[in-house]
């Protein structure tokens, strides 16, 4: 016959476990999401790429043409910068010339760089 228990416990049990202290732990909800999810922790490195590239290249071209810039993307060693119409991305494509020297040492991993067009929505 198994021995019952009691039913009124007060207090912590006698002996605690390794689980429970690792359980009591706070994660933030990007380390939990990115354990079950590892596309999101993609997701978030490339959003990090795009706000350094953003502000990259705020800093290094002219202010006016740095208010024309609609997006920047980095993937597979290539750099995309996209402008809010074709002449702001011509005046930009001649800048990022005069640029690619000092982006390349920002990151050598970039190997191809483009403009292209994207209107702001």
């Amino acid at each position: 016959m198994p021995k019952k228990t009691s039913r009124n416990k007060r207090g912590r049990p006698p002996v605690s476990t390794a689980t429970e202290l690792k359980s009591r732990r706070i994660h933030s909800v990007k380390e939990l999401l990115g354990r079950r999810l590892p596309g999101l922790t993609r997701v978030t490195d490339q959003l990090a790429r795009h706000g350094f590239w953003g502000d990259w290249l705020q800093a290094h071209v002219a202010a006016e043409l740095g208010r024309r810039i609609s997006g920047v993307t980095e993937r597979d060693g290539m750099l995309v910068i996209f402008a809010e119409n074709a002449a702001w991305s011509a005046r930009l494509r001649y800048q990022i010339g005069e640029l690619e020297h000092d982006i390349r040492a920002a990151n050598p991993a970039i190997t191809h760089i483009e403009v292209r067009v994207l209107p702001r929505e």
